[in-house]
């Protein structure tokens, strides 16, 4: 089989995972909190079953990155990320207590770690031009699984049998479903997944390379000494170049986005080169794009968790309107997302994500003005509402996909699994803080709002502020004689 047809197999297969992921978030949330009245527990047990999927998905994905980093297999960490889905999907079918079924949504969270090793692979087999569009079609995989999720419920909610000593019904059968894809999918990675060679890094971060002379000697001619500062051994009374000392040549050379490569030998190299990898995680920009990641997920999960009970308090939605509004909210996500890759072929990323906090922020000064004490006919009120949602879920696409290709350029492409392992537990803590923000704040929106719109307001003068950084960095220029800039 050709490299071509196993890049394509192993892309389609990494499409289905992520659809999977959609339809298991789709299936299992419209039951979830029924399924745990049957079990007598408590209303904070909702809240505890869908924080702990997060909050184990966001201790697993830096160490799954870190794996697949490590070893260069994504596919051994595919592999055994699905075994954590299936085992804890199992426990959900099981439903023997309110705790199993706790248990169960922590042990499948375990499985979404597996996220970032797949995003870690995609970084190095693109080009950084079309990078941004890749993640794209894969975010917007995820939302199709989002929008086609639902409409197994149909069937699902009629099943009535036992299977063995349990029992499948409605509120059962979505772990047994969820069981039997992931492990189709286990099937699908083993054969059509490969671990294909990456193409050559060009990563200027952390990045070691031995310095070439500039020009080369003649045979049997003896090498000049060259002091520190580029200097010409006089006796030999010729201007022979040899090999430019790297200490005082990157201490001239200018580095782009205004980070100076640091190199040394011995011990004291050994030990910056170590650490190298941690320290760029503060560097401005990777600081700017990680605060878009916590900034876009808390304003989204918190104004999700808002639209249901504002849409039942002011225009009396119930089950079959609040259906039709998810089902047309992800329709526009995916055209949003297909939209951005488009986009993404003719600007550079930080301009998507500027126009994407710019939607946000609009969608943001909207639901301040109209929708946090809203007034005036059904008509009115419907119309607020829905410009609302439609400004909040245009932005997304375009904040998504450019923070998460610009995260994948301005970080290490040694470290790429462990990089979004950190960026997608950053982006978990956001999606248990939002929901539990908004939560607490439904009756008083202009709070809840308010920090939101502060937290938008933040991250785009940070963005404004560090706009020259967000870019892809370039290798530093080498200095032909190393006392002179490099201009």
């Amino acid at each position: 089989m050709d490299f071509q047809k196993k890049k394509k197999l192993t892309n389609i297969t990494i499409g289905i995972i992520f659809l999977l992921g959609g339809i298991e978030y789709a299936v299992i949330l419209p039951t979830i909190w029924s399924y745990l009245q049957t079990l007598d527990a408590e209303p904070y047990f909702l809240g505890l079953g869908l924080s702990a999927f997060s909050f184990s998905g966001l201790l697993a994905g830096p160490l799954f990155g870190h794996w697949s980093d490590r070893t260069g297999r994504t596919k051994a960490a595919i592999l055994f990320a699905n075994m954590f889905e299936i085992a804890g999907n199992f426990m959900y079918f099981m439903g023997l207590s309110k705790w199993l079924l706790l248990g169960s949504r922590l042990v499948a969270g375990i499985g979404t770690g597996a996220g970032a090793s797949i995003f870690g692979y995609l970084t190095l087999s693109t080009s950084s031009q079309e990078r941004a569009t890749v993640f794209a079609v894969v975010m917007a995989c995820r939302q199709a699984g989002l929008l086609i999720g639902p409409a197994f419920n149909l069937f699902l909610r009629f099943c009535n049998f036992r299977l063995g000593p349990f029992e499948v019904n409605k509120f059962t059968s979505p772990g047994l479903f969820m069981c039997l894809l992931w492990t189709l999918l286990q099937f699908l990675v083993m054969f059509l997944y490969y671990d294909l060679k990456p193409l050559p890094p060009t990563d200027p971060v952390g990045k070691q390379e031995e310095e070439e002379p500039l020009l080369k000697q003649d045979a049997g001619q003896e090498p000049a000494e060259i002091s520190s500062y580029g200097s010409v051994n006089a006796e030999q009374g010729q201007h022979i170049v040899g090999t430019i000392d790297p200490h005082s040549a990157d201490e001239y050379c200018y580095i782009p986005n205004g980070h100076v490569s640091e190199e040394d030998d011995g011990a004291h190299g050994n030990l910056l080169h170590r650490f190298s990898y941690m320290k760029q995680y503060l560097k401005e920009e990777v600081v700017v794009v990680l605060t878009a990641q916590f900034v876009t997920l808390f304003n989204q999960t918190a104004l999700e968790t808002m639209v249901t009970p504002l849409a039942q308090r002011y225009l009396n939605f119930g089950e079959l309107q609040n259906s039709i509004m998810y089902f047309l909210c992800g329709v526009e996500v995916i055209a949003g997302f297909f939209f951005v890759r488009c986009l993404s072929t003719r600007f550079a990323d930080r301009v998507i994500l500027v126009a994407g906090l710019v939607i946000c922020s609009i969608s943001c000064v909207w639901c301040l003005i109209f929708m946090a004490n809203p007034k005036g006919t059904y008509a009115i009120l419907l119309t607020e509402f829905i410009v609302g949602v439609f400004l909040q879920v245009l932005g997304l696409p375009f904040v998504a996909v450019s923070q998460v290709s610009l995260f994948s350029k301005v970080t290490s492409e040694k470290t790429q699994g462990f990089s979004h392992g950190l960026r997608r537990s950053i982006g978990g803590v956001a999606m248990i803080l939002g929901p539990l923000w908004a939560g607490g704040l439904t009756e008083n929106l202009y709070i809840m709002l308010a920090v939101m719109m502060a937290l938008l307001t933040l991250l785009t003068i940070m963005v404004g502020l560090s706009y020259k950084y967000l870019v892809e960095p370039q290798p530093a220029p080498t200095c032909p004689i190393a006392h002179e800039e490099c201009g």
